[in-house]
Parts: structure tokens; sequence; C-alpha cells
């Protein structure tokens, strides 16, 4: 019986003891400090945000593949996408002044200098500050306020028949206009915004009378009328249909390279002639962007700007668009270099747009149709 009773002591304290274990257990498992690890969700959107760099909302009125390239590259470097819409630059504007303040827009791209001012008078941008910017585009392809920054020029042109004209037949704008190409001068219709700059510009340069009386030479001398856009004049002077075309410099470069093989057989008979060399300089215009004023992302939309005005950037610009960079540390694809160096017109951009209203009343005055 004792033997029994000190078995059962023996079994009894052992069950205390383990209970007592098995409570410190669970006490120590409880105040021991818990390694805390970020959920993998966490740790993917952490990594997402730091890849994407946040965004840049752009509104453009260019529609150029080499744009959207240059995007894709930009958003490779930095991490920052860059959403786009595209749409005729008026309707932007309209677009712009009616979102007001709540416009998702950071950027504004056009192709026309006097589009570009009109986007600055209507109070829809702000200055672009930046130091990288100021030193690689002049400051005669910026706002006067940092308000726009151009990104490409294209000049307007003189296109001839390499058979039947001599490049020095050429001189002038005004020459065009003279009885000598009676018949054989080919040009797009003055809806065209390119013709309507380039009247806007000799408006600025000359004068309304002087512009109106030019504006009339041109409608006298035209070969047909004006149809189709510029390379269809490249094409008609190929076809005989007249000898001489005002047109953009970078058209002539797409034809260089173009898929179609009767548009190379038309570039091979073509030359490039930069008017006005002795007096006033070529007309040229310009791509540009300006920053929103009610920019949501302004510090990247400053590095897009930053970007696309790089070397970098602006070669591949003319490389794939034939347009003129503004960064003249940029080098020319060779078709670009053969045409030589020339002198613009130093006309400031903004008397596109101030002069336009009176440009295409003029055009219309003489018939340009």
């Amino acid at each position: 019986m004792k033997k029994f009773l000190w078995a059962f002591a023996l079994l009894m304290l052992a069950a205390v003891l383990g209970a007592c274990n098995s409570s410190s257990d669970k006490e120590e498992q409880k105040d021991k400090p818990v390694k805390e690890e970020t959920p993998a969700e966490d740790t993917t959107d952490a990594t997402e945000d730091k890849k994407t760099g946040g965004e840049v909302n752009v509104y453009t009125a260019r529609h150029y593949d080499v744009d959207a390239v240059l995007y894709e590259e930009f958003t490779e470097k930095t991490g920052i996408k860059v959403n786009v819409i595209e749409a005729k630059a008026p309707e932007l504007i309209e677009r712009l002044k009616r979102e007001g303040q709540n416009t998702p827009a950071d950027l504004f791209i056009t192709v026309d200098g006097g589009i570009l001012n009109t986007a600055k008078e209507e109070g829809l941008l702000q200055p672009i500050e930046s130091e990288e910017i100021d030193k690689a585009v002049p400051a005669e392809l910026r706002d006067t306020d940092n308000e726009w920054i151009g990104l490409s020029t294209r000049a307007r042109v003189i296109v001839y028949s390499k058979d039947r004209v001599k490049p020095e037949e050429l001189s002038t704008y005004e020459d065009l206009a003279t009885d000598k190409w009676k018949d054989k001068l080919l040009v797009r219709s003055s809806d065209s915004l390119y013709n309507q700059s380039l009247m806007a510009s000799l408006i600025a340069i000359d004068g309304e009378d002087k512009a109106k009386e030019w504006a009339q030479g041109i409608v006298n001398n035209l070969a047909r009328e004006p149809e189709g856009g510029d390379r269809d004049q490249a094409r008609a002077i190929v076809a005989g249909v007249g000898d001489v075309a005002i047109m953009n410099s970078y058209y002539v470069g797409h034809m260089s390279v173009s898929d179609e093989a009767e548009d190379v057989k038309v570039f091979d008979q073509i030359g490039v002639f930069f008017p006005n060399q002795e007096t006033t300089g070529t007309h040229i215009n310009i791509s540009g962007a300006g920053l929103i004023k009610h920019s949501k992302n302004k510090e990247n939309a400053v590095k897009l700007i930053e970007y696309l005005t790089t070397v970098e950037a602006q070669e591949q610009f003319t490389a794939e668009n034939f347009e003129f960079p503004v960064n003249k540390e940029a080098k020319l694809p060779e078709v670009m270099a053969e045409w030589g160096t020339f002198k613009p017109q130093e006309v400031d951009f903004a008397d596109y747009g101030k002069y336009n209203p009176k440009a295409v009343e003029l055009m219309n005055e003489v018939g340009w149709k």
C-alpha cells in the first residue's frame, strides 16, 4: 500500500511539473520578439512604385512613330510612365480650357509656333525651369518666358525638278510669285497650317500689302489648283505637272527611305533649295512642348522635356522623322547633311499665331483655294 501511494505521488508530481513547463513554453513564445516580414504583395508594390517612378500625361498634336519610341525609351530609363492623348491642336486647347485646374495633362505638344503661343496667351502654360534645357536649346527656339520649349524644326523649302530647273535659277519665295514661274508652281491648299504660317511670317516681315501681292502671284503661277499633301507636290513635279513646289523639308527626307519604290524614284529626281539666303532667310516652323499650368506631375514633365532635348533623343528625331534638331550637338543623317546649312528667318514664332487670321483672310481674298 505504501508503494502504491508513493508511486501515485510521483505520478502527480510529474503531471504538475509538465503543466508548468507547458505554461512556461507558451509564455516564452508569447514574449519572444516576432520577426516582421514584409508580405510578398507589399514587396511587389514597393518595387513597382520604385520602378514606375510615377507618370506624366501628354496631350499631343504630333502623330509620329518616333515620338512613341522616345516615350518608351524615356520610361525604360527613368521608370516614369508616359500617358498620351492625341488630337488636333485646337481640340486639345479647347479641352485644356474646359478641364481647367482639374486637367490631368502635364504637357502640351504641337507642331506650330503660333499654336504654342496661343496656348500661352490662353493662360494654359507655366514657365519651365531647367538648366539642362536652357543649355540644350538656344534662346531663339524657346518661348521668351520659357513657357514652351522647341523640340525640333522643319524648313519650308523650294523643291525642284533636277531635269528642268537649275538651282541657280532659284532665289526667294518672292521670286516664285513672278511671271518667271507662270504655270510651273505647285503648292498645297491654303487650309494647310504650314502655308498659313509661311504667309504669316511674310506679313510680319513685309507687311500686309506685300504679302497679299505675293499670295496673288502664287495663285497666278499655279500649274494646277492646290490638291493633296506636300509629297503629292513632289510627285506632280516628276509627273511633269509643274517644275517647282513649296514643301516642308522633312517630307523629302521621308520619300528617300519610303517603302514605296515610286516615292524613292521621285526623291532621286528632285532637289532641295533653301530660299532667301541672301535676304530674310528660309521660313522654319517648330514642334514644341509647353508645361501645363495645372500640371500634377510637373517634375516628371520637365524630366521628359530634358530627355527629348538630349543629343541622343534629338538624333532620333532627325534620323527617324528628318526634322532639324534644336540641340546643335546632334548630328544630321546623310540625306539632310547633303542639303547643307541654311540661314533661317528671324521671325518671332508668336507672330505665326498673331497674324494667322489675317493670313487666312488674304489667302482667301486672292483665291488661294
